[in-house]
């Protein structure tokens, strides 16, 4: 009997049923099954004259233990992110009624005054900022003057205004004439929480749905 052809038979048809459990296992079990079966049958049919040695072994026994810790690792990570998901959710639930800061340009007015909150990338010399009706026409001009970089806060005097509803507001800075990037920010009430799409969104009294990764600060 030839043992060198029936090992390198036995070696190809292995290779080959590996390749096809990796491909088509639907489970870290269902793999290191198929593994450990071919195993046994590389050592019932190897070469009497030539057997795998210890190296051997331990390299196929090393693999099986690869694969079966990757497929836990993925599906530990799946679960890592499924709770913390959960969490999220449950804490987002928490801010119903109270106040966020959100990207946005609205001015809203309450009892005659309105705050408007923006966010400078830099230190700026000069800063301005113009409130809109909603033509789009300039109705208030502000300038108020240096500013450090961060976030910052003007309260309008709307008493005497004409117009106090659907406005907005729009805010130029420099430095040595040069442009600083401005972030208008808006201050809204959470209405409630969205959790039936992919992304974590919070309903806005007036902004409608914002998600929940936007909010810059808490009221």
């Amino acid at each position: 009997m030839d043992f060198t052809a029936l090992n390198n038979n036995t070696k190809t048809g292995a290779a080959t049923n590996t390749a096809a459990a990796s491909a088509t296992g639907t489970s870290a079990q269902e793999t290191s099954d198929r593994f450990l079966k071919l195993l046994v049958a590389q050592l019932q049919n190897q070469d009497p004259m030539n057997p795998m040695d210890n190296a051997a072994v331990t390299t196929q026994m090393a693999q099986i233990q690869t694969v079966t810790g990757v497929s836990t690792l993925n599906s530990s990570i799946q679960a890592l992110g499924s709770q913390f998901g959960q969490m999220q959710a449950l804490q987002s639930v928490s801010l119903v009624g109270r106040e966020v800061t959100v990207p946005g340009n609205k001015v809203n007015v309450a009892d005659g005054k309105a705050t408007m909150n923006f966010d400078l990338a830099g230190a700026a010399d000069a800063v301005k900022l113009e409130i809109l009706n909603g033509a789009g026409e300039v109705v208030s001009t502000h300038d108020l003057g240096k500013m450090k970089s961060g976030m910052q806060s003007y309260t309008w005097d709307a008493s005497k205004a004409t117009e106090t509803t659907n406005l907005s507001f729009r805010v130029t800075a420099t430095n040595a004439s040069a442009p600083v990037t401005t972030t208008t920010l808006t201050r809204d009430t959470v209405r409630a929480v969205n959790t039936s799409g992919a992304t974590l969104q919070l309903e806005l009294k007036n902004s409608g749905l914002v998600d929940y990764d936007k909010v810059r600060s808490l009221g």
